[in-house]
């Protein structure tokens, strides 16, 4: 079996040469869905992984997650977020982030584990909110993600499961990515590039920033929305459009709805959504998950 795989010491060509397999072989075991026991018992006794520099490191729990997150292993995100929740979500090795901070709220963004992203953002519940807040805004390298937040990456691939669990668990719609994009900008700019692809996702992560923007938000593409009127009412309907640039209040649905949904408290978020007192066709969406 390939993960049958153990650490003989050294720093000679050999050891390198073995510790990139046994590495492989715990990478192998989590994208084939192995039991937890076991591929705990593999990162914390039997594989390593060769760092820049030569130093040689066991999986931490936070390089684990992010395997688990990338092959959707479910369980054993599960198992990493309730024994290490504070470890699970600290930053990986250089050789598995380019920057220093925890990239795994937007990995799993990005890979759409929506499940896994409700799990991670339960534990940081129970963060400090300076460390809460870090998670849920952390900006992405610079140079690689244009600092981007995970609400960011949300808009720009279209994930209004993934949209609307991040601004309920309090994710700030209002920050600027490395462009000077805020995340409505980034949909917007979506929406413009392919108008006939995912039209109804996208129009949908419209509705949910809706209830969470702030009335007032300054943002990018507000002025080539005033210069290319016809063409953005097409696109987004009248009411979208006049709220969108500020012709026209909110409209008492929209309204309603961010006065209710700002009294569901993170901790509570999204189960309460069951609790509003609307038809069920009004609610945003329909997030039937495990808490």
């Amino acid at each position: 079996m390939p993960w049958s795989v153990r650490w003989v010491g050294g720093c000679g060509a050999e050891s390198q040469k073995q510790c990139k397999k046994s590495s492989f072989a715990f990478y192998q075991a989590v994208r084939d869905l192995l039991p937890v026991w076991f591929l705990e018992d593999m990162r914390t006794m039997e594989v390593f992984h060769w760092e820049d520099g030569g130093k040689v490191s066991v999986y931490s729990p936070s390089e684990a997650l992010l395997y688990a997150l990338v092959h959707d292993h479910q369980p054993y995100a599960r198992h990493l977020l309730t024994k290490f929740p504070q470890s699970a979500l600290s930053v990986p090795s250089q050789s598995f982030s380019c920057c220093q901070s925890a990239p795994h709220l937007a990995m799993a963004v990005r890979y759409n584990r929506v499940r896994v992203l409700f799990r991670i953002l339960k534990a940081i519940q129970a963060f400090p909110p300076a460390d809460r807040a870090g998670h849920l805004d952390r900006r992405g390298c610079g140079r690689v993600e244009g600092g981007q937040t995970a609400l960011h990456v949300s808009c720009e691939l279209v994930r209004p499961e993934c949209l609307l669990l991040l601004l309920g668990h309090g994710a700030s719609p209002c920050l600027r990515d490395s462009a000077g994009n805020t995340p409505l900008d980034t949909l917007l700019q979506q929406i413009s590039h392919m108008p006939t692809a995912n039209m109804r996702a996208k129009l949908l992560c419209l509705d949910c920033l809706f209830f969470f923007v702030p009335q007032d938000l300054q943002f990018a593409m507000k002025q080539q929305l005033l210069d290319n009127r016809q063409q953005w009412q097409d696109l987004l309907g009248e009411n979208r459009f006049q709220c969108l640039v500020g012709l026209a209040p909110p409209s008492l649905f929209v309204g309603a709805m961010r006065v209710l949904i700002r009294t569901i408290s993170p901790e509570h978020f999204p189960e309460a959504l069951d609790n509003l007192p609307l038809p069920h066709f009004l609610k945003p969406l329909d997030l039937k998950l495990e808490s």
